[in-house]
């Protein structure tokens, strides 16, 4: 147990000092070649100026780094590969034990991370290079077809390579869904994608994705998925060591590099605890989130253009009705800390 539980921790601690190194190589890097948005503002899925954010936001973005999100992904793939080095080179029953490398539990996980930051990457260096790119980062389509790749990746690994065909339902067991594992598997990880807009304000997607992890990290311990619980611990980590600078003022944004590798990657963690159905409790933020967006396109599309919130996503309709930012993203982190314990609860419980 002890050996389990230090499996999970030192890597966890591991990962959040490497990211606390790589900050000051970061940072120099970002501010020295201007790597922010030139125009601040955004537009909606329909090209359209969205007034009262830009209003709030106003002078944002413009003189702050986006890409911040390197240093969980970049944290995370080194300390992966330490205890993997360590094994390899001083092999013993200790470092076997420490390498949390394994191709049932963290192969996939740690593929769709790698994978899924790369192209938030593209997207955020389309976002800061300037005119000749359109300031507008890679085409929403684009994004939202790696994302479906991805799930469809990660569908047929767990339908083919680990033989899952079930998913957990409380109060009725295992079901057995067969095939439809893989659509299944694509339609979680685009809901999940979806609720990347909750990385709008400074310290809010840093702190809920933080506790989130730590959650799924207790499940998989819990599970006797030590590999997972390490690597999961290890996201956190790295999550935890970007938080302590993007906590107010922010010295950078997480952005498409940090929010599209976690959201996937979590979609992997999901399915692989088999706790998919107590996800949108455990990630009750995220789906609030994406909610909040999904209810405003649709009462402007039947209702004549009404509104449901002043504007969307929720965090900023709260902005908006005048509430402080740091309000709004500590009440997040309350509201997340209490629904990832609920959730945890339930899993384990399996009622």
């Amino acid at each position: 147990m002890f050996l389990s539980v230090f499996k999970v921790l030192a890597p966890t601690a591991l990962a959040f000092f490497i990211g606390m190194t790589l900050t000051p190589f970061l940072t120099h890097y970002l501010y020295t070649y201007k790597l922010w948005k030139k125009k601040s503002g955004k537009v909606d899925l329909e090209g359209r100026d969205t007034p009262i954010f830009n209003e709030l936001h106003k002078n944002k973005e413009v003189g702050t780094p986006r890409m911040g999100g390197v240093i969980i992904w970049v944290s995370t793939l080194i300390t992966v590969i330490l205890f993997w080095l360590f094994d390899i080179l001083w092999p013993s029953n200790l470092s076997t034990k420490l390498n949390f490398l394994s191709r049932e539990q963290t192969w996939l996980p740690i593929f769709t991370l790698l994978v899924g930051s790369v192209v938030g990457l593209i997207d955020d260096l389309y976002q800061v290079l300037g005119r000749d790119l359109g300031n507008r980062g890679l085409a929403f389509r684009k994004r939202l077809l790696v994302v479906v790749l991805l799930g469809l990746v990660g569908g047929w690994w767990f339908y083919v390579k680990l033989g899952v065909t079930s998913i957990f339902v409380p109060g009725v067991g295992a079901i057995f869904i067969g095939w439809w594992l893989v659509p299944l598997f694509i339609m979680v990880m685009i809901a999940l994608f979806s609720s990347g807009v909750i990385d709008g304000l400074d310290g809010l997607a840093g702190g809920i994705m933080t506790i989130i992890f730590v959650a799924y990290a207790g499940i998989s311990f819990f599970n006797n998925q030590i590999d997972l619980a390490a690597l999961c611990g290890v996201v956190a980590g790295g999550t935890l060591a970007f938080l302590w600078f993007n906590i107010p003022p922010a010295r950078f944004y997480m952005s498409e590099t940090g929010i599209l590798g976690l959201t996937t990657t979590l979609t992997v963690v999901a399915f692989l605890t088999d706790s998919v159905i107590f996800l949108p409790i455990i990630a009750l933020p995220l789906v609030a989130t994406s909610l909040s967006v999904i209810i405003q396109l649709a009462s402007k599309k039947l209702r004549g253009g009404k509104k449901v919130f002043l504007v969307a996503p929720l965090h900023h309709h709260f902005e908006a009705i005048g509430w402080p930012a740091t309000k709004v993203v500590m009440r997040y982190w309350i509201i997340g800390v209490i629904a990832a314990i609920l959730g945890m609860i339930l899993v384990l419980l399996r009622v």
